[in-house]
Order: structure tokens, then sequence, then C-alpha cells
């Protein structure tokens, strides 16, 4: 799919579900054709591809946490196995079908279409897993329900996340889905009370989760706290949950305990029975109130997304590709100093040696020939060196960013003039173009807050 397509089944689908959010994909158009000019984006990627546009809830948690029964309870249906036995052991993604049944499809159909957050994610696996990328029906799968509950969203499941089982491209899987979720809901199992010994695991699941810039949109739940009712020691096993998970950064919030009534242990002492279950309840409530509302925190993440590549271009990406370009010319002229120095060097040589430049200066079509030549070496020589250079820089790049890599190696093209590495006018153009979209990005929230936020107390469209 172009991006031209793209834009065109975005824009159908977004004018009938938020007319803010069809003005922001004209500024993503406008964001795309600033970074295709400077190369930071290939001309057939754009970057509404980098993000989900379906309102999208991830879980993800360590092995017979809960999740696959959490799951099932919100949809009202068996769509996930449950047990203590490794059953789904891929990525599921969920999203409503029409069919009565559930209908498992292959990962493929989701690397493949543009629609679903895995869209070509075997690139990415590969670049992290070689060989893994042809086997991405190993890591995803996909399963449409007929369930209210997912209508207009999309849910992921993880396998379960064990310190055993963890490769290169589950990790690498694992942070795609936090970066492109709207929620992310991180069980934890209140079975295993010593969260000590899951050290890997939390590093994983919390530690590169907490760093994330919006770390709002992450909630821990620690699952199944009926079984800690038989030592009436609710209050103790949280605490030392929140002490591991502070230790890896989470200092405030977003933490959650709840269990499952349909799998629960039995309590026998009523009183504690009632005071588990209020706390369940109210955590469950706001989770669910989380979940439901997702589709307002998708608007406002697509619109932020939006500030936040432009502003990674601007503050970031065009002062480092300007120092990369000025470094490349720098050293371009003094290598062709060098070798032109050396040329005219050999001249002079056999000038005094042979009387090679009289000889030659005595006839006007050899004089001329000879120029000719001369020029032509000249300009072989610095268009080498040009090339070699470049590619000595562009390696360092890739290993960092390889948007920048990319950027560079546009930058310096045969055709592009060594000049216009030092001179700034064409990045604050760009810069000034991409403050625009930054400054159309904030009023894009603005509106968005007009939909739900009334300080003065009237309603949208009332009369004054």
């Amino acid at each position: 799919m172009t991006p031209q397509e793209r834009y065109k089944k975005l824009k159908q689908h977004l004018s009938e579900e938020n007319p803010v959010l069809l003005d922001v994909i004209k500024r993503y158009e406008t964001l795309d054709a600033i970074a295709h000019a400077h190369g930071f984006l290939d001309p057939e990627d754009t970057y509404t591809a980098h993000i989900s546009w379906w309102p999208l809830i991830s879980i993800l948690g360590t092995f017979s946490s809960g999740k696959s029964t959490f799951i099932n309870q919100y949809l009202g249906m068996r769509v996930q196995s449950t047990g203590n036995q490794a059953v789904d052991d891929k990525f599921t993604v969920i999203c409503y079908g029409s069919n009565g049944e559930v209908t498992t499809l292959p990962g493929l159909a989701l690397d493949a279409d543009p629609r679903f957050p895995f869209y070509n994610i075997s690139e990415e696996v590969e670049k992290v897993d070689a060989g893994e990328g042809s086997r991405v029906n190993l890591y995803l799968q996909l399963k449409t329900v007929r369930s209210d509950a997912v209508k207009g969203k999309i849910l992921i499941d993880s396998p379960g996340f064990d310190a055993d089982s963890q490769r290169d491209a589950i990790l690498r899987i694992t942070s795609h889905i936090i970066d492109m979720s709207d929620l992310v809901l991180i069980f934890f199992d209140a079975r295993h009370p010593e969260p000590g010994a899951m050290r890997d695991t939390l590093e994983h699941l919390v530690g590169a989760a907490i760093s994330h810039r919006d770390a709002n949109k992450i909630l821990y739940i620690l699952n199944q706290i009926d079984t800690t009712a038989k030592e009436d020691n609710l209050e103790d096993v949280i605490g030392s949950w929140q002490r591991a998970l502070s230790q890896k950064g989470l200092v405030s919030g977003n933490f959650f305990a709840i269990y499952s009534e349909e799998a629960m242990v039995p309590i026998e002492d009523p009183a504690l029975a009632e005071r588990m279950k209020r706390k369940r309840d109210e955590d469950l409530r706001q989770i669910l109130d989380r979940m439901d509302k997702v589709g307002i925190e998708r608007a406002y993440r697509i619109t932020k997304a939006l500030e936040d590549f432009a502003r990674t271009i601007a503050d970031r990406r065009l002062p480092a590709l300007q120092e990369a370009l000025r470094r490349w010319a720098a050293r371009v002229a003094a290598v062709d100093a060098l070798l032109f120095s050396l040329l005219f060097v050999g001249i002079a040589l056999l000038e005094w040696q042979f009387g090679f430049v009289t000889t030659i200066a005595s006839s006007l079509v050899t004089a001329l020939a000879a120029g000719a030549a001369l020029l032509g070496v000249l300009l072989f020589l610095h268009f080498k060196v040009r090339g070699f250079v470049a590619r000595r820089i562009y390696r360092k790049l890739a290993a960092e960013h390889r948007d920048l890599a990319a950027a560079f190696l546009h930058n310096t093209r045969w055709y592009r003039p060594l000049l216009r590495a030092r001179m700034g006018g064409w990045v604050k153009r760009a810069q000034r173009r991409l403050e625009a979209v930054i400054d159309e990005s904030k009023k894009a929230i603005q509106r968005l807050n007009d939909q739900y936020v009334s300080p003065s107390g009237r309603v949208q469209g009332e009369e004054r």
C-alpha cells in the first residue's frame, strides 16, 4: 500500500469518526513531505505507518498470571486458552469479526496488512534475530471474535513472559507493542510471593516500560490476590510487589490488585472476603474504565505523536544531519586538496625532468586534450573521495540512528554541491515548516479538549 492509498483510507475512516483527527492527518502529510525531501523517510514510507490508528490495548505479563482469563471475561467468551500449560505461546491480536465463531489467522495476516500494528514487523524481527523474520507465524496470530467489547479497538495478548524463554525477537516485538499501544496492562501473579526471584522478568517488562515517554498508559496489575487470603496478608503481598517495582523506577500510581471470581480460591472468612472484594471491585472498575476510554486516549496519542515526530526532526535530526554534512564537506575538501597537490607536484616534476607541459602547450589541440584529461582525472578523484568519506561517516551514523544515516546518504548524492553542506538556510527553512506542524498539533490538542472539557460549564454548541 502506497502512502497515498494509506492516506485515502485513513481519511475515509476518520471523516466519520473524528474531524479533528482528519485535520491531523493533513499535518502528517506535510511532515512526510518534509521528511521525504531531506531523506529521513523512505519515499514509500509514511509516519502514519509507525503508529496504530485503531485504539490498541496490550496485555503483557508473566506465565500463568491470569491474562487469558481476564481477556475471556472482558470479551464475554472463551477466546484464549487458560490453565497451567503454555498453550497460547504467540502474540495474539484480537479484533472484532462478523463470524459467530472465533477465527484464527496466521501471523502473515498481520505482517502484510498496514491496518494492524504489526505491519512489516518481520523486518524488525530480522534486524535483531537473523533468519527469524521469515518465521513470523511462530510469533504472531490474529483472532477475530464477535464481541461488542472489542468493537472499534484491538487487543493484544502476549505469551507468558519468562526469563528462560526470552529471545531477541520476542523482546523486539514487546518493545514495539509498548510503543504502539494506547494502554498497556502488565500482569503479575500474586502466587509468587518473592518478586525478587523474577528480577529478569521485571527488568524487561517494567524497566523498559517505565522509561517510555508516556508511562502513564502502563498499568501494573497484581492478579489472583485471592490466593493470599489464607494468610490474610494482602497488604504485605501488595507492598512487596510495589517495592520490587519501585526498584525498577515505578514510584507511584498505576498499580492494581484484582482476582477472577470464576477462578478464585474460596475465602472462608466473610469479613476478609468482603474486604478483598471491595479492593478488587474498585481496582477492576478503574482498569475497565481506562479500557473503555482508550479511543479518547488514542486521539490524543496520534496528535501528540505528530508533535514528537516533528520535534525529533527539528531539534535533533536536522542539526545532527547538518553537522555530519559539514564534517563530510571538510574532510572531502582536505583530501581533495592533498590529492590535487600531489597531482600538480607530479606534473611539475614531469615538466622539470622532461619539459612535459612545454611540449603539450606547443600544440593547441594537444593542450586542449591534455586539459580535458586533467579535468577528468580531477573530477574522478573528487567523486571517489566524496563517496569514500560519505561511506565512512554513514557507517558510524547507521549504528545509532538509521533515519539520520539514510538522510545523510540522501544529501551526499553526487549532484549535491559541497557548498550546500556549509550553508544553513535549508535547515532553517525546514525547521520553520516543522514548527508550523508542531503549532498545528498543539491547536489540534486544544480542539480535542473542546470536545471533552468545558471549564465554563457550557455544553458545546450552547448559546451564551
